[in-house]
């Protein structure tokens, strides 16, 4: 008995096995093709080309602004209103560059003495200084130096070139 139980289990797996068997496809798809050109890409964007002086740069303060100095009057250190639309614009800028420091120069024509023109130059300096600080520039980014007579921008000795000398230049630093 034992014999035929097994033959009994071992036909009823055969007969499982049989017709568990997977028909043939009536037709066989066709062998996918290998192309020779490459994989369609999505193009990168060009790459942006910098035109123009870099922003925060000194090249961009000069291309920005309206000027980088401010011009006096003999013997004096008053902010006219031709020097405080410059030095508004020069806030505009440093207010959008909040990391630019820079340096005020002061300067005076070859008239007196070489003490009084530093004073005169100190006290020019520290006039567009006060100015930009009152218009939102941190004091703490702003250095002063007066040099006084002793850098003409223009050299003569007549009110033309004296004009010019008498003046205040900001100086970005990075």
């Amino acid at each position: 008995m034992l014999k035929t139980t097994k033959l009994i289990l071992a036909g009823a797996a055969l007969v499982a096995v049989a017709g568990c068997a997977k028909k043939a496809p009536e037709q066989i798809p066709p062998a996918p093709q290998q192309s020779t050109q490459p994989p369609e890409t999505t193009p990168a964007p060009p790459a942006q080309v910098q035109t123009g002086p870099v922003p925060g740069s000194r090249e961009d303060f000069l291309a920005k602004v309206s000027a980088d100095r401010v011009l006096f009057a003999t013997d004096s250190s008053d902010i006219d209103s031709q020097a405080r639309s410059i030095l508004d614009s020069q806030a505009a800028w440093l207010n959008q560059y909040p990391n630019v420091r820079i340096t005020i120069e002061g300067h005076a024509d070859e008239r007196g003495t070489r003490e009084y023109n530093l004073a005169l130059g100190d006290r020019r300096a520290n006039s567009a200084k006060n100015y930009l600080a009152a218009a939102g520039v941190a004091a703490s980014r702003i250095t002063t130096i007066s040099y006084g007579k002793e850098r003409p921008e223009a050299l003569g000795s007549d009110e033309s070139a004296w004009a010019q000398n008498r003046r205040a230049v900001t100086v970005t630093l990075h």
